[in-house]
């Protein structure tokens, strides 16, 4: 409880630091906040073309808002995993970039990881509303989602902070873990419905069936992936425009509150020593 306070305590560096990296980040820069939509547009147009017109990747129309277009339909996915991704990115080399800063100042450090976040949130959001923009051009009905879909941002918010303050400790004593993070994200996304239906997944394990001879089944494993979670209740608030899943939610709400703690708790515990570590 008395962390907490702290971290209340510490909200005008929170901000400073967060307003520090959404302004480094395109400094001289020509056209500025603009390319923060380059990478998730490009992505899409380059997936859109390999999985949507070459492979032929056909999800289900969106129901009931009737929408079949897969661009968009990939852009929900792409939208909430590049957020995470990007969070995670950034958030484990935090402590390491700024370790001049924690070796002269006395500060609580754990806004170093979450000015990542609220950075990475800000750039989000204009990612967000070409996608609202797009979308009300197709004609969904949309706009009684949003609040929804931004409390479900929230709560991958926390679940990527939590992560990230994890890695972010990790990377002071083992510098190979931005690697293996930057190595593990690329083998997440394809393990990640993305770019494919759930619904691939569920045919094929009920293919193979029972996995040697017991209950588990490669869905049941599949649903393991947390992430699995989020994109779906994502798409199913603006693509299909309904009510998610109320398992989906409360499993995105477990994962949140789950990787919250044990990531403050790992925080707390290493931070005393993080200025010698470093």
């Amino acid at each position: 409880m008395r962390y907490l306070k702290e971290l209340i305590g510490s909200r005008e560096l929170l901000v400073n630091l967060t307003r520090r990296e959404i302004r480094g980040k395109y400094k001289r820069t020509v056209f500025g906040q603009l390319w923060s939509l380059a990478n998730p547009l490009a992505t899409m147009l380059i997936f859109t073309l390999v999985f949507g017109f070459i492979l032929r990747v056909e999800p289900d129309k969106g129901d009931p808002s009737g929408l079949d277009v897969f661009a968009v339909w990939l852009l929900c996915g792409l939208l909430p995993w590049t957020f995470f991704a990007t969070v995670l990115n950034l958030g484990v080399g935090s402590l390491v970039s700024n370790a001049g800063l924690i070796q002269k100042v006395h500060f609580s450090r754990v806004v170093l990881p979450l000015s990542m976040v609220g950075a990475t949130a800000f750039n989000w959001m204009f990612e967000m509303g070409v996608l609202l923009v797009v979308l009300l051009i197709l004609g969904a009905w949309v706009i009684p989602w949003v609040p929804l879909a931004i409390v479900l941002m929230v709560l991958l918010a926390i679940f990527a902070a939590g992560i990230a303050l994890m890695l972010s400790v990790a990377n002071v004593y083992f510098r190979d873990t931005q690697y293996f993070v930057s190595l593990l994200l690329q083998i997440w996304f394809y393990l990640t419905p993305v770019l494919y239906p759930i619904s691939l997944v569920e045919g094929q394990s009920a293919a193979v069936g029972n996995l040697g001879g017991s209950g588990v089944t490669v869905e049941g494993i599949y649903s393991l992936n947390p992430m699995v979670h989020f994109i779906e209740v994502f798409r199913q608030l603006l693509y299909d425009n309904r009510w998610p899943d109320l398992d989906a939610f409360l499993l995105c709400l477990a994962w949140s509150l789950g990787a919250a703690i044990v990531g403050l708790v790992v925080f707390r515990r290493a931070e005393k020593g993080l200025a010698e570590a470093l």
